[in-house]
């Protein structure tokens, strides 16, 4: 939970990952990369898996614009989304629970 903190500050992350979760109330590696928006994604890879990182690499800087892959289309939209303050996107211990039910799974794909 440190390395979230580690982030902006200024709850952009929540945002996206709210929004997320409300259009994609399945996919929780996509809210995931939602909630890490603002982080570099070779140091998420370890913990949260390659489809984390990857949803990162393809919004972070120098990225293509959005392109084939839907995924990382809805977290550009989501993100841009996410700018606008007012959102009530809960507090960052909500996510608990899910960044461990990720990493659990990105663990049991490399153990």
């Amino acid at each position: 939970m440190d390395l979230l903190r580690g982030g902006h500050g200024d709850g952009h992350g929540l945002r996206v990952a709210a929004l997320l979760r409300r259009s994609h109330p399945f996919d929780k590696e996509l809210q995931v990369a939602g909630l890490l928006i603002d982080h570099p994604a070779e140091t998420i890879r370890p913990l949260l898996g390659e489809r984390v990182a990857r949803l990162l690499r393809l919004h972070g800087p120098g990225a293509p614009a959005h392109g084939p892959d839907p995924d990382a289309e809805s977290l550009g939209h989501a993100a841009e989304a996410g700018r606008s303050p007012g959102l009530d996107a809960g507090v960052l211990e909500d996510w608990r629970p899910v960044l461990e039910l990720v990493a659990a799974g990105a663990y049991g794909r490399t153990a």
